[in-house]
């Protein structure tokens, strides 16, 4: 399933990835992988549509919305997470959710905290909500990326900061936070009176010997003042489904938006079934995923061009490449579109600090990812 990738058959798919590329680019792009979903995702999505797509039960039923039950066992048995399903709330999709909750936590010309070079959908909602981005840089170690949180602790001192926006693991970077540096933040979320928003809806792609610590569990304290926001459309490739939830940790959030009741939409019944699916039945393909990934990352150790700078990613299927070395005469993104005929997400869109680099999709076969790192380097020479 993972080897087996039909170039041309998936470029003739309508969706985004795939329609912005010209027929003779190779898409490693937007975060979508380029397998088929879980069998059973596909099979409980063809229940939905042979069976019922009438209005669904879930809020007559005694247990109320399934996925909240789902997700508190998942993070429980997982993650070691232990969340109560009446505080979990459902939304179409991430973005959805981080804009909710900024709404009711944030003013306009507040300040929020985010580790950057950072995810361009969120730099475009604080643009957007009149909300500034007080940066926490990941800068590059040994291996890896750390940030300081001494700096931190000096400007949310300086500012007025109410949300730190914590994408764990991170996204461009794939850096998953270690226990200790978590706990580090929920020092400072607590001498600050910080409301954490933590993106973890690539908790499920963590690589080996790395493990997922959910900010939530650090504490009680942390509980408390966390919305924890996840999904299934990462890790099982379904990004279409549009569906994702939240448990909100902090009883002001969930009193706030729990009025009025339909402001922000409800699931849809093709998002509830390919998540509960992905939850309860999918994690033998996604232990496939994962081994899949980590070859592709020994791939990239190996094949990437001359003059690229790698640090393996603790989590996802993107790579960050920082290309200044190679002195391109235009941004790294341009370059390679129009010299190596590959379709990668320019660093710039990632804010200042991502000026310089690439973000690599490696969500695809072996041997694509070959041609995709052979076109890059030719193309430098």
């Amino acid at each position: 399933m993972f080897d087996d990738v039909d170039i041309r058959a998936l470029s003739q798919r309508p969706g985004v990835k795939w329609r912005r590329a010209a027929a003779d680019v190779l898409p490693a792009w937007i975060a979508e992988m380029d397998f088929p979903p879980a069998p059973p995702i596909r099979e409980a999505l063809l229940r939905c549509v042979d069976e019922d797509l009438g209005y669904p039960a879930w809020d007559s039923g005694p247990d109320g919305m399934p996925l909240r039950t789902a997700f508190a066992e998942r993070m429980l048995g997982r993650h070691g997470f232990a969340v109560a399903p009446a505080h979990v709330k459902e939304f179409t999709d991430i973005n959805q959710a981080v804009q909710a909750v900024l709404s009711v936590a944030t003013g306009p010309g507040d300040s929020v905290a985010v580790h950057t070079p950072t995810y361009p959908p969120f730099l475009q909602t604080l643009a957007e909500m009149g909300r500034r981005v007080l940066p926490v840089p990941y800068t590059a170690d040994a291996d890896s990326w750390t940030f300081d949180p001494e700096r931190l602790d000096t400007e949310l001192a300086r500012s007025t900061c109410p949300v730190l926006i914590l994408v764990n693991p991170h996204n461009p970077t794939g850096r998953a936070l270690r226990r200790e540096e978590l706990t580090v933040l929920a020092e400072l979320a607590e001498r600050h009176d910080l409301l954490v928003v933590a993106d973890e809806i690539h908790a499920d792609l963590v690589h080996a010997p790395h493990r997922h610590v959910p900010f939530g569990s650090i504490g009680p304290e942390a509980a408390a003042r966390t919305v924890t926001l996840t999904s299934a459309t990462k890790a099982f490739n379904v990004p279409g489904v549009r569906c994702a939830v939240a448990h909100l940790g902090p009883r002001r959030v969930r009193e706030a938006l729990s009025r009025p009741s339909r402001l922000y939409g409800e699931p849809n019944t093709f998002g509830v079934a390919a998540t509960l699916a992905a939850w309860q039945q999918g994690d033998a393909w996604l232990d496939g995923l994962r081994r899949t990934l980590a070859e592709n990352i020994a791939v990239l150790r190996k094949e990437l061009p001359p003059g690229v700078e790698f640090r393996a990613p603790d989590a996802t299927f993107l790579a960050w490449l920082d290309c200044r070395a190679l002195g391109l005469d235009r941004d790294p993104g341009s370059f390679f579109l129009e010299e190596a005929r590959v379709l990668l997400n320019d660093g710039s869109a990632f804010g200042p600090a991502g000026e310089g680099f690439v973000r690599l999709n490696f969500g695809t076969s072996a041997a694509n990812l070959r041609e995709i790192l052979r076109r890059m380097t030719e193309a430098v020479g």
